[in-house]
């Protein structure tokens, strides 16, 4: 019922959702002290600013994307995969896809909080000749669980829950030669993770993503989609992860400087308004792993 009475708005035209979305970044930032205070710390910690004028041109344009991003959710929930697809107007990096393509090993695409998450692997499991498991954590507003699973659960995509079954299903899926779609930078459960720099801070940072690359020999490729100004659409970003070293730490720290490097392209795009900081339920403290 709620797809159905939903579904005739996704097709308003996407610069009217940006547009909404500004103003709902605002109310959000202006309601919420907890929200605002912590988009301002992270953005702030990042050193990404040069100087305070540029912080205060950063954290303004960063309350506005997070507006849009919340927005632009109807659309890609929504739409038919292959019209959220073509909203993809510009890929670079689209020639590591076909190289992983050439090559029977299983592809992990890796892709932080940052720009339109969704749009990004519909894109992907619309234009790749593979299925696609799609690693999601539920939403906290439960309503929204079915608008998620509608989306991921079509065409070639697969949403796996982030819990046992969920990672029974991508090991299956990987096992196969077939591709995977994950955040790297949620924070992971105790035990889950280690410690590891994000933005010279120490953050509870997964060790999944090193042991399943590992394990299946996979391709790991970095990929954000860029939000483009006045609804044009997105500019799909794909880059080769570095090699990992199998050491739980070093790969942790490989994988989050390369997420910094992505969010230098587009840092405003990014969810600075998560925890990522946060320190799990009975995680050790950061230094403390081989106490």
């Amino acid at each position: 019922m709620l797809l159905k009475l939903l579904r005739p708005f996704a097709w308003l035209p996407l610069w009217f959702f940006h547009g909404a979305g500004i103003v709902a970044g605002w109310l959000a930032w202006a309601a919420d002290p907890t929200y605002r205070k912590r988009l301002a710390a992270n953005l702030r910690q990042s050193g990404l600013a040069k100087n305070d004028a540029d912080y205060t041109r950063l954290l303004r344009s960063s309350i506005v994307q997070h507006g849009m991003a919340g927005a632009e959710m109807l659309v890609h929930w929504l739409r038919p995969a292959e019209k959220v697809a073509q909203l993809v107007i510009e890929r670079r990096g689209w020639e590591h896809v076909d190289a992983a393509l050439a090559n029977p090993k299983p592809i992990l695409f890796v892709s932080p909080h940052l720009g339109a998450i969704e749009a990004c692997g519909i894109h992907l499991a619309m234009r790749i000749p593979r299925q696609l498991a799609a690693l999601y954590r539920p939403p906290k507003i439960k309503a929204l669980e079915p608008l998620m699973l509608a989306s991921r659960d079509r065409e070639n995509g697969l949403a796996a829950p982030a819990n046992a079954k969920g990672v029974r299903l991508l090991l299956k899926t990987l096992k196969g030669g077939q591709t995977a779609y994950m955040l790297p930078d949620q924070a992971p459960g105790a035990g889950d993770g280690v410690w590891a720099p994000f933005f010279g801070q120490p953050a509870y940072t997964m060790t999944l993503l090193p042991k399943l690359a590992r394990q299946f020999d996979a391709t790991v490729l970095m990929c954000f989609a860029e939000r483009l100004s006045w609804g044009r659409g997105y500019r799909m970003h794909i880059v080769p992860l570095p090699a990992l070293s199998g050491e739980p730490v070093v790969d942790a720290t490989i994988v989050n400087a390369a997420i910094e490097d992505l969010i230098a392209r587009a840092p405003a795009q990014y969810l600075w308004s998560y925890n990522r900081y946060k320190r799990p339920a009975g995680a050790p403290k950061p230094g403390e792993e081989n106490a």
